[in-house]
């Protein structure tokens, strides 16, 4: 069991961050702001896709008078991602439910100042979002873009948030790499007791962004650091939080929905296995409940994983078992099998209600 650092309880909206509550999952809308119709429908597609908080780019004026009609419907708690003109976030602060801001764009310690009052009359938290790549100019031409510089400006800011008796901060140190992005969050971890937002920026395409922030997040929340996360993709959102509950479960830090142990192609398939595969995955995405389900193309390992599954199928030369918690329930020809471990994957999901 991963012992998780103990952090500061936020809340955006109803959605807790830190403390002893779940870790939450994050994205981003692509969409112009004020384009409402837009903004709504990939919210709604976030929602449904399992996201917890959704942040939204406010670049105007246009972008921040839209926000408040979206915050109207918007099943998810939004964030207000803020670069350049505090005063956005001094417009949108009445209605969203966090700011977000980068230090190193905002602006001087006046600005920052308007945030924060502005966040504490409605008792909105902000996250501190540190970038290697728009680090400000004091911390960059002092340390590059490196961890160095990333530690330096979150600590400055924090306490800067501190000084202003403002103490509802997240923080974020992003970077590109991720041994960066993993040394970053290791070394501001003792400094504070904030919530960490973790993520890897500009990750790039899904193939290349799912095995950064594997590395990256799964890596983090394997000890103990982390409270809310974002795996950034170039490309579809759905994938984003499809990425991020599957860290979630494989470390399992927070198991849910169906986790399938398959074996790797070999010469002692007797079966069609990926076909199988191929099948139960699509016939299982459904559901939500956490459950280990074993599709084994041969007896060598299949016996001995289908002991520790849920539902298992230990394919054979034309024929297999199906297996529940180690116990056959049924053997089988080949074509009936996919069919019966279905069924019996079913009635273990309404066994647990």
């Amino acid at each position: 069991m991963v012992k998780r650092y103990k952090t500061k309880k936020l809340f955006v909206g109803d959605v807790a961050v830190g403390g002893d509550s779940k870790i939450s999952v994050q994205s981003m809308t692509f969409s112009k702001t004020k384009d409402i119709k837009a903004t709504l429908e990939q919210i709604n597609r976030l929602y449904f896709a399992g996201c917890d908080i959704v942040r939204c780019a406010v670049l105007n004026e246009e972008d921040a008078f839209s926000l408040a009609k979206i915050k109207e419907s918007s099943p998810l708690p939004i964030i207000a991602d803020i670069h350049f003109n505090y005063k956005h976030a001094l417009r949108v602060a009445p209605f969203v439910d966090a700011i977000r801001i980068n230090p190193g764009n905002i602006g001087g310690k006046e600005r920052i100042k308007a945030v924060v009052d502005a966040c504490k009359e409605r008792n909105l938290p902000i996250r501190i979002g540190v970038n290697s790549g728009s680090l400000e100019e004091q911390f960059e031409d002092k340390y590059g873009r490196s961890v160095d510089g990333m530690l330096a400006s979150a600590e400055y800011n924090f306490k800067l948030l501190e000084d202003f008796d403002f103490t509802d901060i997240a923080i974020s140190l992003k970077s590109s790499d991720v041994p960066s992005t993993m040394a970053a969050y290791r070394a501001l971890r003792p400094k504070c007791d904030y919530p960490f937002h973790l993520g890897v920026t500009e990750a790039g395409t899904t193939f290349h962004a799912t095995i950064k922030s594997s590395i990256a997040l799964g890596g983090l929340l394997l000890e103990g650091i982390g409270d809310t996360m974002r795996v950034s993709i170039t490309g579809e959102l759905e994938e984003e939080i499809k990425v991020a509950r599957a860290i979630l479960q494989d470390t399992e830090i927070q198991p849910s929905g169906v986790n399938i142990i398959s074996c790797p192609t070999c010469g002692r398939l007797q079966s069609d296995l990926v076909k199988a595969v191929k099948i139960v995955e699509e016939k299982t995405k459904h559901i939500t409940a956490p459950l280990n389900i074993s599709v084994m193309g041969c007896v060598v390992n299949a016996l001995g994983e289908a002991k520790g599954a849920d539902v298992a199928i230990a394919f054979g030369k034309g024929q297999g078992f199906v297996m529940r918690h180690g116990e056959v329930v049924a053997k089988l020809k080949e074509d009936e099998l996919v069919e019966r471990f279905l069924a019996e994957v079913e009635d273990e999901v309404k066994r647990r209600g």
